[in-house]
């Protein structure tokens, strides 16, 4: 009787995904084809501290690594330590900038896994012209499309989810992300612009709910000047809460930043408006519509509310 062959061990794969907020919603399906093309595999990710605590609650990877982001040597010497000590058998490099091209060569002598990514040396390089300039949705799929992975149209954030009983807002509202990263003003739609859909909302009997960090109060408080039924959540919401408010929401209307792809990931209907001051168009969700002029002075809010109109059907 020839003795059964021993099984094969579980491979070891590494996904790395920096990026901001905004961006680990981008990827969702992205992460969750991988997970499924690698389904008795250990599953690793590297991503910033920030980020990993949501990594951890999506339930899709076995370990969370967290990348110190540092530019010191120290800390490229402590990724070094985190790629030899995982001993992975194939790397999907997600983030592919210069930081992580380097990583490959922290692996020297060896041995080194399969790369898919921009380094130079990579097993399976995915450098193409115009790469910057696709949206990172459609960057990802080509990337995944010679393993044979294929992402969703949509993902599934059914793990994104909280009480937002305690707020007390009475439905039907709407959520408005009138904010930025700090360092983009340039992405907002003028915070008047917001303070017409709100009072537009609020004339429907829709409450207008503003959504965003602390540092973007002061925008929340000019639109309550102008729409007193505004209610103003900035920096009070954790994460799963603003994905709680997302899935009850009756739409929501915002910029090109990190709530507004969590929102509309989560299946919201959701115009996210964009000016030629962001990159590629690009979001992620069922019932999405990105309202675009190259200038935000060309953009005026009876056509954002009507593009609400269009995606809520």
């Amino acid at each position: 009787m020839i003795p059964a062959a021993p099984p094969a061990r579980p491979r070891r794969i590494l996904v790395i995904k920096l990026g901001a907020f905004g961006d680990f919603f981008l990827a969702q399906t992205a992460f969750a084809a991988i997970r499924r093309h690698h389904a008795t595999d250990h599953l690793s990710l590297m991503t910033l501290p920030s980020l990993a605590p949501l990594a951890r609650l999506s339930g899709l990877f076995d370990e969370v690594l967290e990348d110190p982001r540092e530019r010191s040597l120290a800390a490229y010497l402590a990724v070094r330590r985190i790629l030899r000590a995982g001993r992975f058998d194939r790397v999907y490099d997600l983030q592919s900038q210069s930081r992580t091209n380097r990583y490959f060569p922290l692996l020297f002598p060896g041995p080194w896994p399969e790369w898919s990514g921009t380094a130079r040396g990579a097993s399976h390089p995915d450098r193409y012209e115009g790469r910057r300039r696709v949206a990172a949705v459609e960057r990802y799929a080509r990337q995944l499309a010679p393993f044979g992975i294929v992402p969703d149209p949509v993902p599934d954030l059914s793990w994104l989810d909280a009480d937002i009983g305690h707020f007390g807002i009475a439905a039907p509202f709407a959520l408005l992300v009138p904010g930025s990263s700090p360092g983009r003003p340039d992405k907002r739609w003028p915070v008047r612009r917001y303070a017409e859909v709100a009072t537009a909302l609020a004339e429907r009997g829709v409450t207008p709910v503003v959504v965003g960090t602390g540092i973007e109060s002061e925008l929340a408080r000019s639109i309550a000047e102008a729409c007193p039924k505004t209610v103003d959540l900035t920096g009070r919401t954790s994460v799963p809460e603003l994905g709680g408010l997302a899935r009850r929401a009756w739409g929501a209307v915002g910029n090109d930043t990190g709530p507004t792809q969590l929102i509309a990931a989560v299946g919201c209907p959701t115009v996210a408006v964009y000016s030629n001051a962001s990159g590629p168009t690009q979001s992620s969700g069922p019932r999405v519509v990105m309202h675009r002029r190259p200038d935000f002075a060309e953009m005026d809010s009876a056509g954002v509310l009507a593009a609400l109109d269009r995606v809520r059907g």
